[in-house]
């Protein structure tokens, strides 16, 4: 494998420099179709790197078509693929319009994904959610960029489902999907950003509470209603900009 990569950089350059390393040797035919990958315990080591950086790679190699893994064997090379039929691009965020577009297929993939996590979870998924959901509260009240840690939240949901095209599709779409890591405005004045940050914070609770009481219908609601609450305080800034 290559050297380390340094650790100085971002978890997601450091993923995506891990996704390259090892997709160009899939390409290159040095990891073969059929071949077992390393365990997350030796690229972690190889790469320097934590389990969170590896897992999200892996996730991105699954939504190029690259590898699939097998629960409870490990990870397997596919073959070279030809990359995701499906993507949306940083340009695609480039206006609120296009990201209230997002928002609404987030809307109609999370809701559903939340909603088979209550049921599908398993202690280990919750523990994963808790520890995603503290890192967005830790930043928020610290006054720090929580962008990386709310994906993260809603990645873990998808991974709850214990259904892989959910958490592949939510890979492949990556932290950028999070409305404020483009748009929220540099001037929003700090107690307006706190008060708004904790209200966020208060409904990603709720939908943790649902998934944990594996209760669909109210992970399905709590969902859907972050997620709208999201798309409507786009369309309120979208009306005062016209």
């Amino acid at each position: 494998m290559h050297a380390p990569v340094a650790t100085r950089r971002r978890p997601r350059t450091l993923a995506l420099e891990l996704v390259e390393s090892l997709g160009e040797r899939i390409r290159a035919g040095q990891l073969q179709p059929g071949e077992k990958l390393p365990t997350e315990a030796a690229i972690m080591a190889a790469f320097d790197v934590s389990r969170t950086v590896v897992r999200e790679a892996i996730s991105k190699l699954q939504a190029a078509g690259l590898v699939e893994t097998r629960h409870g064997i490990g990870t397997f090379v596919l073959g070279p693929g030809d990359g995701p039929a499906f993507k949306i691009t940083p340009e695609q965020f480039s206006t609120l319009q296009d990201v209230i577009a997002v928002l609404e297929l987030r809307i109609g993939l999370e809701t559903e994904a939340a909603g088979l996590a209550s049921q599908r979870r398993t202690e280990a998924n919750l523990a994963a959610l808790r520890r995603a959901l503290d890192a967005v509260i830790a930043a928020v009240e610290a006054g720090q960029d929580s962008v990386a840690a709310d994906f993260q939240f809603h990645l873990e949901i998808a991974r709850a489902t214990q259904n892989s095209h959910f958490a592949e599709l939510m890979a492949t779409l990556g932290a950028q999907i999070i409305p404020r890591a483009r748009l929220e405005p540099a001037a929003d004045p700090g107690a307006e950003r706190l008060a708004y940050m904790r209200r966020v914070n208060a409904e990603h609770e709720s939908i943790f509470d649902a998934i944990a009481s594996q209760d669909a219908e109210s992970a399905r609601a709590a969902m859907r209603t972050h997620l709208s609450n999201s798309r409507e305080r786009r369309r309120k800034a979208q009306a005062l900009a016209a």
